[in-house]
Parts: structure tokens; sequence; C-alpha cells
């Protein structure tokens, strides 16, 4: 498999079976654009057809993991129809073909991940936090529903509770907080991320192949019964991109400052409050 055209990811083979996968815009820690969008929704797919690989890690360069969705490219979609059925689409490939690929995936998640790439960490079959990780979903943040991936499988990972607490106010979580309540596998020392993950890695790798892809490809239709709620949030998600509270959440996000949503600022009545 020649991997030679995708730009913001890169490749290699720490060991045999084993591709490691970095995502590779450090400049902007590793922020999503529209071609790294699509990458990550179509990699999986050529991963599969991968004789080579029988185990993938994924992972950050630099600081971060993703820090979610460039600014500029979430500006561009909003509001237009053919860009937010291209975000929607993509964003449920990145999800439906993670699910889809019956070889393990392990993300060593080094640091601040948000957004698409939020939901590469959290898809993962397991997932590996440093203890320097910060994760929020950051959907509220930005004026629009929870989308991408927190519906399908937040609730199974840490419960609906936390899931919706979490959800609803974009707190973030530390590794060792994210490991206490079960959203994601494993928390260690920054310094031992990426040995402990090619240790993981490596046992997988040496073990019976088609036990391990059919243990994932059952456990997996628990993801599966929850398709209709996650493609329902993704909808919702876009119908927000032509709402008013979005230009608002990317101007609070880009002066750094607390936002004032629109529909806030509006009694139930519908008029502003201010007047």
């Amino acid at each position: 498999m020649n991997y030679s055209d995708y730009k913001g990811l890169l490749f290699d083979r720490p060991d045999d079976g084993i591709l490691l996968i970095t995502i590779n815009r450090p400049d902007v820690l590793n922020a999503t654009d529209e071609r790294l969008h699509w990458e990550l929704s179509r990699v999986w797919k050529d991963i599969d057809e991968d004789e080579e690989t029988r185990v993938v890690v994924v992972t950050g360069a630099g600081k971060a993991f993703s820090a979610g969705g460039d600014l500029d490219m979430i500006a561009a979609t909003k509001g237009n129809p053919a860009r937010v059925a291209g975000s929607l689409r993509e964003a449920a490939d990145i999800v439906y073909n993670m699910i889809n690929l019956d070889k393990p995936i392990i993300s060593a998640i080094n640091g601040v991940a948000v957004g698409a790439g939020l939901a590469v960490a959290l898809m993962a079959d397991i997932s590996i936090a440093s203890d320097r990780m910060r994760i929020t979903d950051g959907h509220i943040r930005l004026g629009v529903a929870a989308g991408d991936h927190a519906v399908i499988i937040w609730p199974l990972l840490c419960g609906m509770a936390k899931a919706k607490y979490y959800l609803l106010t974009a707190d973030f979580i530390d590794g060792k907080e994210a490991e206490r309540i079960g959203l994601v596998s494993l928390c260690v020392p920054h310094e031992q991320l990426m040995d402990r993950a090619l240790e993981i890695a490596r046992k997988l790798a040496r073990g019976p192949q088609s036990a391990l892809r059919f243990t994932k490809r059952a456990l997996n239709n628990w993801l599966r019964v929850a398709g209709p709620a996650f493609d329902a949030s993704l909808a919702y998600e876009m119908l927000n991109f032509f709402g008013e509270d979005i230009s608002e959440g990317i101007s609070a996000i880009r002066e750094r400052r607390e936002p004032s949503f629109p529909s806030a600022r509006r009694s139930s009545s519908g008029k502003d409050k201010r007047n």
C-alpha cells in the first residue's frame, strides 16, 4: 500500500505488522483543515486493503494530538449547503470507517484533542492517554450540537450522566480523569506514552488475527446499534451551521473570550433581553 498521496498524515512501520500514523500539522497543533479532515475519513479504507498492516497506532506530531477544526474551514462552511453536506459525509465516514475496519486501532493521545481529532482518539479500540492530555468535545463552545462521534460512543464509555455533563458543559478533561471515568483505556506518564502504545501494538500484532478481528467486529455492534442516534447528532450539528450562534462561537474562540450567544440573550418571548 502506497500512502505517499497523504499530505497531513505521516506513516511509519516501527515493527512488523504495525503501522504508525502521525497527524502532522504541528505548526497549528494538528488542527484539521479540509484536506486533513478528508484524509482522516479515507485512510481507514486504505488500511483495510493494506496486507502488511495488522495493527494501527495513531498519534499527533509535537505537543498536540489535534486541536480541533481549523477556524477558517469552519467559517467557510457556515451557511454553505454544499460544504455542510460534505462535512457531514466526511464526519460520518471517520466514525463508520473506523468501526468497520476490523484491524485494531490504538490511539496514543499525546496532548490536546478536540473535534475530528478527538473522534479519532476515542473511536480507537484502545486509547492510551498521556498524563498531559487535555480533551473537550468543544461543540457547545462553538455554538453547535455535539456531533462528530460523541453521541455514538461517550455514553458507552463513561455512562450517560458523565457524557451529558461533559458534552453540555464542554469542560476539559485531563488524562487521569478520563481514565477514572472510563473515557480512555489507560493513562500513563507522558514519557512512557509511545513505548506503551507500541508494546500493546506488538502484542496484538503477534496475536491470532482472525480472532482479534472477529472480536472487534462483534463488540462494535454496540456502536452500530447507536448509529441512528449518531446520525441524528450529525444532522443537528450541521443544522446549527445555518444558525446565528456559530458566528459568535467562531469570534469568541478567535478572540479568546467567553461567547455571548444570541440565543442566550433572548427571553422566552423571543425578545432580546438587552432591550
